[in-house]
């Protein structure tokens, strides 16, 4: 069952399915897409947690909404407020224990296959 995190004093909850219901086929059909990739990616590049609007995406706001929205459903990040940024992290550890070698295994592939020529 999803369970709701709350900044303390926003008042804003976030559904995050909890380490027990994430489903292989959610974490794969989130990771399928070019551009939630990249925030993937980035938030494995050396960044702990991002703020969603850091990742300067070629998208509209409301789609990027939307990607955040499916990796969070999928289990692959958690979000958080931090007063008005929505903050953003991998679950690295979850999906290591669940699914091991997937996440290190995909980003590798991303990764070389996106190096500047």
């Amino acid at each position: 069952m999803p369970t709701p995190e709350r900044t303390a004093g926003s008042g804003r909850r976030l559904a995050h399915p909890d380490r027990e219901d994430i489903q292989l086929e959610a974490v794969l059909h989130a990771l399928a897409d070019p551009i939630r990739l990249r925030i993937v990616c980035e938030l494995t590049d050396g960044h702990t947690e991002m703020a969603c609007i850091a990742f300067n995406l070629p998208v509209s706001k409301s789609t990027s909404t939307h990607h955040f929205r499916v990796l969070r459903e999928a289990g692959v990040i958690r979000q958080h407020y931090e007063g008005t940024a929505r903050m953003s992290r991998l679950r690295e550890d979850d999906l290591e224990v669940l699914f091991p070698g997937l996440l290190s295994a995909v980003l590798e592939a991303y990764r070389r296959s996106h190096r500047p020529a």
